[in-house]
């Protein structure tokens, strides 16, 4: 592959990132305008509803007679469909862009090829799959949700040195296990989620808010399963700042932003559906937050894509044990900011990343 293009898809990757908290549902992508060998445009998606990268990209050249001799680099293939805007692939064709390399194919039935091809048909010269893997590890929750038709999940948890991520308790405060540094990164992950879930015991001992508070951002859409309906509408998940969904047994009244969804059997695993509900509504990511329980379900169902565990050098000597990943995925130990942090991650088709010392297990491989 030739190493000049790969530079410019990998500034391709670095603009998509900025559209992390606000892109979705749609996917991040980046594009970047080459004449001569100098960048002359760039842009990324900023926000669902907006203009797409292409757009920006086009936008920001300011001798738009060069963009007849450029090549346009995106990192995922140009859309072709009307749908909030016009399609990107008409407006490359309407500027007389001549060349167009992409890093990856598009998995949205409404766009699967179609673009590369009107491209093609235009007479345009059309290059794709530079730096594919990376490009498709960028969109790894957008293809999760429209090829697995569910959200992207993180599994999230704290631990003490001995694996505990609290003491046995009916009452009173959690032990808080992370440092303000690291809290502040579990809520940038919160701004970057759909939604966040946790069960019924977490919510009713914690009374948390899962709402975003030590970063920027929009809180996610909060998830609480509660069979039978045991919560207390005097709660933080039910004060009406953040929409919520309640998955119970049987019917309820709705409380003010507060919706009641039952669920058809709660004695068998409901968690496929209520990943089905969660689809059908839009919500792309979500990250999951407690209890040891409700962790340890996902797992044993195998509805996970990333697993975040940090590692404190405290000892709780007696308490809640921390989820068990039982498969035998490998993992190290990295440090950052005093702490430690596992990084798990699978063997067949695997890549592992770090964000300030959160690292992540991405499993499986259906998206390499």
């Amino acid at each position: 592959m030739n190493s000049e293009e790969e530079k410019y898809m990998l500034r391709c990757i670095q603009l998509a990132q900025n559209g992390l908290c606000n892109a979705a549902p749609n996917p991040m992508v980046g594009a970047v305008i080459v004449c001569d060998g100098k960048i002359i445009g760039e842009g990324y998606h900023v926000r669902c509803g907006e203009a797409h990268a292409e757009v920006n990209a086009i936008r920001s050249v300011k001798d738009t007679s060069l963009l007849k001799r450029s090549t346009i680099y995106v990192s995922l293939e140009p859309c072709s469909h009307y749908g909030k805007t016009p399609p990107c692939a008409d407006l490359i064709i309407e500027k007389q862009i001549p060349r167009i390399v992409i890093g990856c194919r598009d998995p949205f039935s409404k766009v699967a090829g179609r673009g590369i091809q009107k491209l093609k048909d235009a007479g345009r010269e059309v290059i794709v799959g530079v730096l594919e893997t990376e490009c498709r590890q960028l969109i790894r929750r957008f293809i999760t949700f429209h090829t697995l038709r569910r959200p992207y999940i993180t599994l999230k948890w704290a631990e003490s040195s001995d694996r505990y991520i609290d003491y046995s308790r009916t009452d009173g405060k959690p032990v808080i296990l992370s440092s303000l540094l690291t809290s502040m990164l579990v809520h940038k992950k919160r701004a970057e989620h759909s939604a966040i879930l946790v069960g019924t015991r977490t919510a009713e001992l914690d009374n948390p808010g899962l709402n975003v508070r030590h970063w920027y951002g929009r809180s996610p859409v909060r998830i609480v399963l509660d069979r039978q309906q045991k919560l207390s509408p005097n709660l933080h998940l039910f004060d009406g700042s953040v929409p919520t969904l309640v998955f119970t047994e049987a019917p309820h009244a709705p409380l003010p932003n507060v919706e009641y969804l039952p669920v058809s059997d709660y004695r068998r695993n409901v968690l496929p559906e209520i990943m089905e509900t969660l689809y059908t509504r839009g919500l792309q990511s979500l990250l999951v937050e407690g209890g040891s329980q409700t962790l340890q379900s996902f797992i044993a169902a195998g509805l996970w894509d990333e697993i975040f565990v940090e590692e404190t050098p405290y000892l709780l000597h007696s308490g809640v044990k921390a989820p068990e990943i039982s498969d035998g995925y490998p993992f190290a130990t990295e440090h950052s900011f005093g702490r430690s942090f596992s990084p798990l991650y699978c063997l067949k088709k695997q890549s592992i990343a770090s964000f300030q010392g959160f690292f992540y297990r991405e499993k499986g491989g259906y998206y390499l």
